[in-house]
């Protein structure tokens, strides 16, 4: 199907590509910037409040388990444009529970709904984003991810423009619901129709059933390339949850160094990512995967030990330089089979979100007993092992890379 697309097509895919990766990135960082406003106006604790988020959680979780049978059937387009649809109507309705009705009830249900088109959303957007791989032949799904980061820094700075401008909570979701909506149905009239569905093609390949889609969880490479991502995304989403209170509590700094520590994090994450496209085809997969594991266990170690915050923050940049890498590649290689790649990238993504769901509360548990610095051991164990198992990211039938 998309072997028939012309060197114009593919470059406007792949432009829209970059800005439908942005989409979500901006609209999670405008929920998270109305978090204080939103718990001020429930009067919830942060136990409640830890609650009332656990709906974004189940929702993305069911969404993601799901997506791979949607794209199967309707293609990662269709449900990349169900996905924006959903996740802004749930944004809307966080808005409204969050601030004219001061619902707990209701704000879960949005974030829920939130959650869940934002779990198809990825699925397919990431499907798209091997496609395009394989279509222009070069390494594109770290890019994407940058730009997914560059949404998410935009997002924030709408956040806090529309705070300082003293904008209603629902007037700024649903001014964000719009946008997205918007553009993303327009954006989406630049890709192929059909990227992802399992028709019998010119292989004469049958697609593949619902048993054969659940049954990639089982496949020896799909596993393996699962576990590289559920390490990687454990060290990028520990920093995400933890990052400025192990720089308080551990060396002592005052939240806004904390905050610049995370700065500093982010922003070596996204240049990593959006380096990644030329480091990938010059270097292969793999040397990749290695090499970024090697920094931020590297990085993780000068966090541990470092004897001063100023050279913690040295690790904290080798630290977002090596968790650039693992959740981006380990997609790209979950897509090289066009054949259920649908189930294979939704696999390999519900790995990266549950290290992002479930490792940050579990590394705050072993951190109430031994403190956050020690804490990250864990995190620098579940590194080395994706480390040592980069080799199954190697390409299909290739024996570099």
């Amino acid at each position: 199907m998309n072997h028939s697309l012309n060197s114009r097509q593919i470059y406007l895919w792949r432009i829209a590509i970059y800005f439908i990766f942005a989409l979500p990135g901006f609209a999670l960082a405008s929920w998270v910037s109305r978090t204080p406003t939103i718990r001020d106006a429930l009067g919830a604790t942060t136990g409640q409040m830890g609650w009332i988020i656990f709906g974004l959680a189940v929702g993305s979780i069911i969404g993601l388990l799901i997506a791979s049978h949607l794209i199967a059937h309707k293609g990662a387009r269709f449900v990349i444009v169900v996905g924006l649809i959903v996740s802004s109507v749930g944004l809307v309705i966080v808005g409204i529970g969050g601030s004219w009705l001061t619902n707990s009830t209701i704000v879960f249900l949005g974030l829920a709904v939130f959650g869940f088109g934002n779990g198809i959303w990825d699925v397919a957007m990431n499907v798209e984003g091997t496609a395009v791989e394989r279509a222009a032949q070069k390494s594109l799904l770290t890019g994407f991810h940058a730009a997914f980061s560059v949404g998410t820094l935009l997002g924030a700075m709408a956040g806090s423009a529309a705070i300082k401008f003293d904008m209603s909570v629902p007037v700024h979701l649903g001014v964000v619901m719009a946008l997205i909506m918007m553009s993303g149905i327009y954006l989406c009239r630049l890709l192929p129709a059909g990227t992802g569905k399992e028709t019998r093609n010119h292989t004469s390949e049958p697609p593949m059933s619902a048993r054969e889609r659940m049954a990639v969880w089982k496949e020896r490479r799909t596993v393996l390339i699962g576990i590289i991502v559920l390490g990687m995304a454990f060290a990028e989403g520990s920093a995400n949850d933890w990052l400025p209170l192990v720089m308080v509590d551990g060396y002592k700094a005052t939240p806004a160094m904390g905050s610049f520590a995370f700065g500093l994090f982010v922003g070596a994450m996204t240049v990593g990512r959006a380096a990644g496209g030329i480091l990938l085809d010059r270097f292969g997969r793999v040397i990749v995967l290695r090499a970024s594991a090697l920094f931020a266990i590297i990085g993780i170690l000068i966090v541990i030990l470092g004897p001063s915050y100023g050279v913690a923050t040295v690790g904290i940049v080798l630290w977002g330089l090596g968790a650039a890498f693992g959740f981006p590649v380990g997609l790209s290689a979950a897509g090289d089979d066009p054949r259920g790649v649908a189930a294979r990238v939704g696999a390999v993504s519900t790995a990266g979100y549950l290290a992002f769901l479930v490792g940050p509360p579990l590394l705050g548990i072993i951190g109430e007993s031994v403190g956050l610095l020690r804490a990250l051991i864990v995190v620098l164990v579940a590194v080395t092992v994706a480390g040592f198992l980069s080799q199954a990211a190697k390409p299909i039938g290739k024996e570099n890379n």
